[in-house]
């Protein structure tokens, strides 16, 4: 697959993405500069971690203006793969392509730490290879992953299959105690009503080696590679 992982002034995840899909999992990875428009060339795109604009007014509040976000949009509309993680998480929600919005972690500290993430939802070709119930051990590293939503908002994401991960510990159980930065309803991770659109906190990019402490995170990105090769096949 092609995946084109966008870097805006401030990120620093780029990297690392591009490190995992490319001489981990063997994928062409590039990195565009957030003044790309172009992403024809390409089969998912990548919203990586960091500090957007330094986050400046609000997380992801400036980068939603970015000249590629237009074309991150379009790609999206097209049913297209659009992953974003952490900091990209909170550009796709500050630019509509996500419901909610990530706030100051609950403690008011910033979090780097690993935690256990639950399946559960419904379809989405980011999570495909992941059995519903099933429990994986990636880190998040973040200050302001605090999901919040309205009620409604809540009620809805849970009963159409949107929320995809979730805060437990190790064994599965959504307790207050696993929850590490107060998200509504231990939310991690959600997608958009097509499925296509996924935003997470936690970092799979940085779970993708036994060497950096594990392999979890390299299945979100097999689950959408996998997907490909059986369209493909």
């Amino acid at each position: 697959m092609r995946f084109a992982i966008i870097r805006f002034p401030g990120t620093w995840s780029d990297r690392d993405c591009q490190h995992v899909l490319r001489d981990v999992l063997e994928q062409q990875a590039d990195i565009l500069w957030h003044r790309d428009t172009d992403l024809s060339r390409y089969d998912a795109v990548v919203l990586p971690g960091g500090f957007s604009y330094g986050d400046y007014l609000r997380c992801g509040a400036i980068a939603r203006f970015s000249p590629v976000m237009e074309a991150v949009m379009e790609f999206a509309a097209a049913g297209k793969p659009v992953i974003g993680i952490c900091n990209g998480f909170q550009v796709l929600c500050e630019s509509g392509l996500l419901p909610g919005a990530l706030i100051r972690n609950e403690s008011l500290q910033f979090r780097c730490e690993w935690v256990h993430l639950r399946r559960e939802g419904g379809e989405t070709p980011w999570a495909a290879g992941i059995k519903v119930g099933e429990v994986i051990h990636v880190p998040i590293s973040h200050g302001e992953g605090n999901y919040y939503a309205d009620s409604a908002t809540l009620d809805e994401l849970e009963q159409r299959g949107r929320v995809i991960f979730r805060y437990t510990d190790a064994a599965g159980l959504s307790t207050p105690a696993a929850n590490p930065n107060g998200s509504a309803r231990n939310i991690a991770g959600i997608i958009n009503k097509r499925g296509n659109v996924l935003g997470m906190m936690p970092h799979p990019e940085r779970a993708g080696e036994s060497l950096v402490g594990g392999t979890d995170g390299n299945r979100i990105w097999e689950s959408l590679i996998g997907q490909a090769v059986a369209v493909v096949g």
